[in-house]
């Protein structure tokens, strides 16, 4: 991701990006609406953006770009042809270099019941810039392992408290091995290409040297697929949910296969109580859980990790919001 973070926008429009590019590792999003003030977030900080680049805290200093400035921006962003990001505007969102995350909104344009076939009239875009924290599973890496073997793991995460960015980094260290374990091959079925990041199918991230990423493709499909071509020692997958995911997962580990998955929740309890995920849990399939939660000064951390017990199936907590924890 040698990408500067101005360099991602038309010539005409990176000196509004000036400052924000000299603190990229400090920017999360870039939020740009129609005739209304630009925002961007550092971390929990938001602030607007002058038109010299400058930040502000000031709403009514902001550069407010208008329609034309957003469809200058978006037809940049999509190399100046539109009809070749037209899977992905379907989805609301493109994949860029660098592996940021843009999503798109405006008038969705419907193609038969129930189907987007793209979005015109754009009126907002939301840049996720993208963020690997080499390291980020330090802390939890003892937990996973028993023996040299890893163990099945879920992080329980709620929204925006940095499940993606620990699974990137276990991908990571499970695919080039570690103190605690030898390399495997990885599996990764990336279906919102918030893991690996893929560019034109290339991962933006490092996930190793034996992970194999399949990008854009839902989740219990791709499991499957990448069960009978890619023979994978591990399968990783982001935000399990559906009926159908978690029937996957069933079948992955039928097959022998390791798996290290997230899922929204706030806590252990919360997961137990969501449609299937307290029955996968009571089989036994999963073995280690990790639980995030914000501090109280917003940071990220691994407040919890459980194991289960082989004779009881008990839940039982082994460390406590280790202090290296951090994402």
């Amino acid at each position: 991701m040698n990408t500067n973070l101005a360099d991602i926008f038309p010539a005409a429009y990176r000196i509004y990006f000036k400052t924000a590019a000299g603190r990229e590792k400090q920017v999360s999003e870039i939020r740009l609406r129609v005739e209304r003030p630009a925002i961007l977030m550092e971390g929990n900080r938001e602030v607007f953006l002058r038109e010299d680049g400058s930040y502000t805290e000031h709403m009514e200093q902001a550069w407010h770009p208008d329609r034309q400035a957003l469809q200058e921006i978006v037809s940049h962003l999509c190399q100046y042809s539109l009809y070749a990001y037209e899977d992905e505007l379907r989805q609301g969102y493109i994949t860029i270099e660098g592996g940021h995350r843009v999503g798109i909104v405006g008038q969705a344009v419907q193609e038969g019941v129930g189907a987007i076939r793209t979005i015109k009239y754009i009126s907002a875009i939301n840049i996720r810039v993208a963020h690997q924290i080499l390291g980020a599973a330090n802390s939890v890496l003892p937990y996973i392992y028993k023996g040299g073997s890893m163990c099945n793991t879920l992080i329980v995460s709620p929204p925006g408290c940095g499940k993606t960015t620990l699974l990137r980094d276990m991908v990571r260290q499970i695919s080039g091995g570690n103190a605690y374990g030898p390399a495997r091959t990885v599996g990764v079925v990336d279906e919102r290409s918030e893991i690996a990041g893929c560019y034109m199918g290339l991962p933006q991230n490092d996930l190793g040297p034996r992970s194999d990423v399949l990008d854009a493709c839902p989740k219990a499909l791709g499991m499957m697929m990448l069960l009978r071509s890619m023979s994978p020692a591990v399968l990783a997958v982001d935000e399990l949910g559906s009926s159908e995911e978690i029937q996957a997962v069933r079948m992955a580990a039928s097959c022998g296969v390791s798996l290290v998955a997230t899922i929204h929740g706030m806590d252990m309890q919360d997961v137990q109580g969501k449609p299937g995920m307290g029955a996968l849990l009571s089989e036994g399939i999963f073995v280690c859980v990790l639980v995030l939660r914000r501090d109280r000064q917003g940071r990220c951390r691994v407040r919890q990790v459980l194991h289960r017990r082989q004779m009881d199936g008990i839940w039982e907590e082994v460390a406590v919001d280790a202090p290296a924890g951090r994402i």
